[in-house]
C-alpha cells in the first residue's frame, strides 16, 4: 500500500493492482504530459500533469465502487482502468490528438495495444485481470465503463476540479464527494438517484463556465493552433533527425516534443515562438452566423487549401496563416441521466438550464484567423474574402448575445 498527498482529495491511497501499476514506465510516462497543454501561457500555475489526474481518477473510482457495493475482480478491473485511462494520450494532452489520429486511427482511450504486453500486462496479468476487459472499460463499454468513460464519469469529475484549482478560477468547483455518492445502476445505466437534478446541472454549468474562460480561451486556442501546425510540419519532413513518425509522436511526451521542434529547421520559428509566448495575433474572430455552413464543416484539407489561398491573397508566407474552425456547438452532459419521480429521464429534458446554456454555448463560437502581428490586417481582409464571411464590423468580435432565457423562466 501507498499514500501519495494530492493537492486536490489530499491523501490517496494505492493498493493492489493499481499500487502495481503506479511505477511501469506507462504510467510514470504521464509526468511528462501536461493536462491542459497550452493553457498555462495563460494560467501559469496550470501545470498539473496527466499524472496527477490519473491518481484523482482512480481515488473518485474507488469512492464510487465503494458506495456502488462492487467488490472483488470486478472492483479490481475498474481500478486499473481507472488509473490507465489516460495512457494513450499524446504530448500536450488533446492539443495534438486530432492531427495524429487522422494519421494513426487512434484516438487517447484506444489502449489495447498499450495494455496488451510488456510491463502493464504483467501487472493485469498476475492479478488476475484480463488486458482487452480493462481496455474495454477505457473505452467506456459494458456496464462499468460509464463509471470510466460516459456522461457521469469520474475522469470528469476530477479534471473539473483539478484544472480549476490549478488554474485559480472559481468556475469549476463542483460537489464531487456528493455526485460520487449519487451514483446508481439502473437497469444496467450509471444515473444519479432521486433529487439530484441539481447536482446534474452542476457539471453541466462547471463545464460552461470553464470552456469559455480555460479550455478554450483564445489565447490557448492560438497556442494550440500554433502548436498543431509545427507538429504537422514537423511530419511532414522527410528526413527529420530523430525520424518522427505519428505513431512515434503519440508515444512521445511534451519535453520530447519540444525539443525535436527545436532541433528541426522548418519548425525553429514556431518553437521560439512558444517558448518566448510571441504567439499570433487574431486576425479575424467571427461570431457563427457569419460564417457560412461550409466552412464549419470543412475537412482538414480544405482547411489547410484556405490556409493557402488566404496567404496568396494577401501576400504573405503560408506559415503567416493559420485557420481555427471549431467543430459546432455540442454539450454531451446534457444526455446525463437522473431518477426523477421513479423515471430515469436525460437533463436535457428535465433542465430547464440546458437550453440556456446551449445558448451561451452558441453565442460565444468563434472562427478563429491568426497571423503574426505585422501581416494581421492584409490577412484579415484576405480571410474575409477567401472564406466569404458575412462581417460588416470589426473583424474580431467580442460581443455576445445575450441568453435566450431569464432567470424568471428558472423559477417558473
Amino acid at each position: 500500500m501507498k499514500i501519495i498527498k494530492d493537492s486536490v482529495h489530499d491523501h490517496i491511497t494505492i493498493d493492489g493492482v493499481a499500487r502495481d501499476l503506479l511505477d511501469t514506465p506507462t504510467v510514470q510516462r504521464l509526468r511528462g504530459i501536461a493536462q491542459l497543454g497550452t493553457v498555462s501561457l495563460v494560467y501559469p500555475s496550470a501545470n498539473h500533469t496527466r499524472f496527477e489526474h490519473s491518481l484523482g481518477v482512480y481515488h473518485l473510482a474507488c469512492e464510487a465502487l465503494e458506495h456502488l457495493g462492487v467488490e472483488g475482480r470486478q472492483a479490481d478491473r475498474v481500478q486499473a482502468a481507472a488509473l490507465l485511462h489516460d495512457v494513450g494520450h499524446g504530448p500536450f494532452s488533446h492539443n495534438l490528438e486530432d492531427m495524429t489520429y487522422r494519421r494513426t486511427g487512434r484516438y487517447h482511450d484506444d489502449v489495447d495495444d498499450l495494455l496488451a504486453s510488456g510491463q502493464v500486462a504483467a501487472v493485469l496479468e498476475e492479478h488476475g485481470l484480463e488486458p482487452e476487459r480493462v481496455a474495454g472499460l477505457v473505452a467506456g463499454e459494458g456496464r462499468f465503463g460509464q463509471l470510466v468513460s460516459g456522461e457521469l464519469d469520474v475522469d470528469r469529475m476530477d479534471y473539473l476540479v483539478r484544472d480549476a484549482h490549478h488554474t485559480g478560477v472559481p468556475y469549476g468547483t463542483i460537489d464531487h464527494g456528493r455526485l460520487v455518492r449519487e451514483l446508481t445502476f439502473v437497469d444496467g445505466e450509471l444515473v444519479l438517484r432521486e433529487g439530484n437534478v441539481q447536482t446534474a446541472e452542476s457539471l453541466l454549468v462547471a463545464r460552461a463556465l470553464m470552456n469559455p474562460t480555460v479550455y478554450n480561451h483564445s489565447a490557448a486556442r492560438i497556442a494550440k493552433a500554433m502548436l498543431r501546425c509545427a507538429a504537422e510540419h514537423l511530419l511532414e519532413v522527410e528526413s527529420n533527425e530523430d525520424e518522427i513518425d505519428a505513431e512515434t509522436l503519440q508515444r512521445m511526451d511534451d519535453h520530447d516534443v519540444i525539443v525535436a521542434l527545436r532541433r528541426t529547421d522548418p519548425t525553429r520559428e514556431f518553437s521560439r515562438r512558444l517558448d518566448h509566448r510571441d504567439l499570433y495575433k487574431r486576425a479575424v474572430w467571427a461570431e457563427i452566423d457569419d460564417v457560412p455552413g461550409g466552412i464549419i464543416e470543412a475537412d482538414h484539407e480544405s482547411i489547410r487549401e484556405f490556409e493557402r489561398e488566404i496567404a496568396d491573397d494577401a501576400g504573405v508566407p503560408e506559415d503567416s496563416v493559420i485557420l481555427d474552425v471549431p467543430g459546432r456547438p455540442s454539450m454531451t452532459e446534457s444526455t446525463s441521466r437522473v431518477v426523477v419521480n421513479g423515471d430515469i429521464r436525460r437533463l436535457g429534458h428535465q433542465s430547464p438550464l440546458v437550453d440556456a446554456l446551449r445558448a451561451a454555448q452558441y453565442s460565444q463560437w468563434r472562427l478563429g484567423v491568426y497571423s503574426p502581428e505585422t501581416v494581421r490586417e492584409q490577412v484579415g481582409h484576405a480571410a474575409v474574402r477567401i472564406l466569404g464571411l458575412d462581417i460588416d464590423g470589426p473583424l474580431i468580435s467580442e460581443t455576445r448575445d445575450g441568453l435566450y432565457a431569464t432567470l424568471d423562466q428558472f423559477a417558473e
